[in-house]
């Protein structure tokens, strides 16, 4: 991902929300390893461990670990120690401490989630459990997973809508293939509460909302990716269904104050990370998106183009259900700062740059 302005911007934004006297006491001299560091998540972790060093003399050992390491920014690769590695096999030997690992290597797409259930169900199952080994064999500090709202599955009759880290789960189908990534993820979370309870590993794991930003890709299959792909190519935006199930979208770089914030300064096991401010039906999310000035300046609109059968998109199933962020506002003074359309219009302009 390039080093736009708006890219700057978050990054600074999310060393002075966290603190920067809490990152470098925590951070410096410290080995962080983040998997799935060319993906949205990583590329903003990564950066923010970049600028720690070259700006503030932090010292941090960061090791990168991806699959391909030209999705890399090349301007930071000298200052980084890449692993080029398939999170289903065991990691190679790394002769350094590694005090902290950030999990965020996933498949995102749900296109590959479609066509490679079984390979999205291993890379959240066998990749977590090689880096839990990881962990105790470094004897880590702390190691964080990024879970998702996915794991909580559709609201049951008659209960909440509203999901809590400690509230009633709703239910999934898991001979669903497509719901290998919910039930990955699931398995994950309890190999992460076993590795607390046994080896006394301090482990984290935040549960994101649907999250967007820079660094997304426009062409992942996902409803927010598709209107953003449709205002990039001055093309109508096209909802291919009623859009009536209802979400929440957290911008990237409010999501990544949030991560540090539970992997340095939180005291329990698992945070919902959501901005329930942004809640929103995929039809309001596409209203919005219309009205933004890169929209309105090529006149585009709203198309409904809605099939005649249903298709199988990847896309998730469930329609309703909201993480509560309760929690972390409360314990760690978590607040969102971007709305919907501010997100997103910082999104369109980091995409310009990256274009231009």
């Amino acid at each position: 991902m390039k080093r736009t302005q708006i890219l700057v911007e978050d990054i600074n934004d999310i060393i002075e929300a966290v603190g920067l006297n809490t990152l470098l006491d925590k951070l410096s001299d410290k080995g962080v390893l983040i998997t799935g560091a060319s993906g949205m998540i990583g590329s903003y972790i990564l950066y923010v461990l970049d600028v720690l060093n070259t700006e503030y003399n932090a010292n941090i050992n960061i090791f990168a670990v991806v699959r391909n390491e030209n999705k890399l920014d090349a301007e930071i690769k000298n200052r980084i120690n890449i692993i080029q590695h398939d999170m289903v096999e065991p990691f190679p030997e790394i002769n350094s401490s590694i005090d902290y690992i950030i999990h965020a290597a996933s498949p995102a797409s749900p296109l590959i989630m479609r066509e490679h259930p079984l390979e999205t169900n291993y890379a959240n199952t066998i990749g977590t459990a090689n880096t839990i080994n990881l962990a105790i064999k470094k004897n880590s500090r702390g190691l964080l997973f990024i879970s998702l709202r996915e794991i909580y599955g559709e609201p049951l009759d008659n209960a909440s809508n509203i999901f809590t880290e400690d509230g009633q789960l709703g239910s999934i189908d898991h001979l669903v293939p497509r719901n290998g990534y919910a039930e990955g993820k699931k398995a994950a979370e309890n190999m992460l509460a076993s590795a607390k309870a046994e080896y006394g590993l301090n482990t984290k794991i935040v549960r994101l909302a649907h999250t967007y930003g820079p660094g997304m890709s426009i062409y992942d299959g996902r409803v927010q990716a598709d209107f953003l792909k449709n205002i990039i190519e001055k093309s109508d935006i096209v909802l291919k269904s009623t859009g009536e199930s209802v979400r929440t979208y957290t911008y990237i770089a409010d999501a990544t104050k949030a991560i540090f914030m539970v992997l340095l300064s939180s005291n329990d096991l698992v945070y919902n990370i959501a901005d329930e401010d942004s809640k929103v039906s995929i039809k309001e999310l596409a209203e919005k998106l219309i009205e933004l000035p890169e929209a309105k300046e090529n006149n585009l609109k709203l198309v409904f183009d809605i099939p005649n059968e249903t298709t199988n998109t990847g896309a998730s199933s469930f329609k309703d259900g909201i993480l509560s962020s309760e929690k972390i506002r409360k314990e760690l003074n978590w607040h969102p700062k971007y709305s919907i359309t501010e997100g997103f219009e910082r999104t369109i302009n980091h995409i310009k740059e990256e274009m231009s």
